[in-house]
């Protein structure tokens, strides 16, 4: 069986690092963290969770999977013009996953907080039976009023997407090697895409103001148009 610390040694060894950048996440030693916005800004709070042969492919790297799970919520930010602040992960781990796992876990989140300037806030760890199940709720801050919401969009707008429609969809199959034929660096670059969303954290903040509404489209176009 892989090595397994307790889970205040897991606590201390892998997630209390991730906290460094927060002073409000009281290096993880409180029951709660504690934020404040800045004077003018509301809080904008998104939560997402991934379940292991739901969400994600068994056996996906866990340094990937980390970034995943923390962009999918920092996608949610965007569509809501917010900058993001900080997080808080709920991980529930079967007796399977060891410190080894964890370790390639912990730096896939190191390496995208810095990317995305966001820490850990707080969270739990539990074990569990079943599959791996991540939850992320990612906190971000917007200025009073700016939030872009769905409701704002009206009859007549015009409708605009970032990126390119459909990367997902046929990342994951390229992720499965159901592509035959396809040149081996067009199936990374797509398996890429269903592996490592990217957050459109600049130009969500910087439609606040300009466009009615915008949403995070990760259901596919047409189904989430449904929601607007």
């Amino acid at each position: 069986m892989p090595g397994r610390l307790g889970e205040f040694e897991r606590i201390e060894r892998f997630f209390k690092p991730l906290s460094a950048s927060l002073a409000g996440a009281l290096e993880l030693t409180d029951d709660a963290g504690v934020i404040a916005p800045a004077a003018g800004q509301d809080i904008a709070v998104t939560s997402d969770a991934l379940v292991e042969g739901v969400h994600y492919l068994p056996g996906e790297r866990p340094d990937r999977l980390a970034r995943k799970a923390l962009r999918v919520n920092l996608s949610d930010l965007a569509a809501m013009g917010a900058r993001p602040l900080a997080y808080t992960l709920a991980i529930a781990l079967p007796p399977a996953i060891g410190d080894d796992w964890l370790a390639a876990f912990a730096g896939g989140l190191a390496d995208d907080q810095r990317r995305f300037g966001i820490g850990l806030l707080g969270g739990d760890s539990v074990s569990t039976k079943g599959p791996v199940v991540l939850c992320i709720t990612a906190i971000g801050t917007v200025a009073r009023g700016r939030e872009l919401r769905r409701a704002g969009a009206g009859a007549g707008d015009r409708i605009y997407v970032s990126g390119t429609l459909g990367d997902g969809a046929l990342g994951l199959r390229a992720a499965r090697g159901e592509l035959a034929g396809l040149p081996p660096a067009d199936a990374e670059a797509l398996a890429a895409r269903y592996h490592l969303p990217e957050p459109r954290l600049a130009l969500g903040h910087a439609l606040a103001g300009v466009a009615t509404a915008a949403i995070d489209i990760s259901d596919g176009l047409v189904g989430d148009l449904g929601h607007v």
